[in-house]
């Protein structure tokens, strides 16, 4: 019943961008097709999953890096690209892909902007995303997240990364016009210059994880939040149910 219940609320959260979107994701798709760069992806159509990832030359890469960072980043937050669900209800091709690549770099976002899974850091990057892509369920995220907050986070919120978060998702270069996979050598540094995105003014711990039993399996596009704790949905290896607690 619990899996079930998790898994009607997610595809309730994606149903709700796929629809509320269609004109976030033209203004997204003519800022790809006027960057040499985005117009490549948009052309080609890469996508991001482990079987397109050579998970052992990013293991080798140097500390610092965007490809040993983002795979630090799934490792230490139990998460896979695998976990983001196909776009559905978006009847245009490209658009539809364009909303797929805002899905399937949300975990690059997190490695970019230096923020972990837990509550805050999810609702930090919420505030960046919907200050540059527009996208309905993002702004609603950025809204409403900062509710579940604890009074301390709520205030590191408001006064640190919330604006923070939102000027650079307005300044930043758009973030979809990036090949990531042909990045993955870059520096961490060097490649938030480029976008024009500044370190982070906080460094958030990784969120602590209680794993279910291993009976409780649920497969999921997203995190869903339920009764005050995050749910996450996935491994590198596995995909399980875990909750992330909050930090008081």
């Amino acid at each position: 019943m619990f899996a079930k219940q998790c898994n009607l609320i997610a595809d309730m959260v994606a149903v709700l961008g796929e629809t509320t979107g269609h004109q976030a994701l033209r203004k997204l798709r003519d800022r790809m097709k006027n960057d040499p760069e985005g117009c490549s992806i948009l052309m080609e159509r890469p996508r991001i999953h482990l079987s397109t990832l050579d998970l052992s030359h990013m293991s080798t890469l140097p500390d610092g890096s965007l490809g040993r960072e983002y795979l630090r980043f799934l490792d230490e937050n139990q998460v896979t690209p695998d976990s983001r669900a196909d776009v559905k209800f978006v009847d245009n091709a490209e658009l539809a892909y364009v909303m797929q690549r805002y899905r399937e770099v949300h975990d690059l976002l997190h490695t970019l902007l230096g923020m972990p899974t837990n509550m805050l850091g999810e609702v930090a990057v919420k505030c960046f995303e919907a200050a540059q892509t527009g996208l309905p369920m993002c702004i609603l995220g950025a809204v409403l997240g900062p509710l579940r907050l604890s009074s301390r986070r709520l205030q590191q919120l408001l006064t640190s990364l919330g604006p923070w978060a939102l000027q650079s998702g307005q300044q930043a270069r758009c973030v979809l016009s990036i090949y990531y996979e042909r990045r993955w050598e870059q520096s961490l540094d060097s490649l938030r210059e480029e976008l024009g995105i500044e370190p982070p003014p906080l460094k958030l711990k990784t969120a602590s994880k209680v794993v279910p039993p291993d009976h409780v399996t649920v497969k999921c596009g997203m995190g869903t939040y339920l009764r005050g704790v995050e749910i996450k949905f996935t491994s590198l290896t596995t995909t399980k149910c875990y909750t992330h607690q909050e930090f008081v």
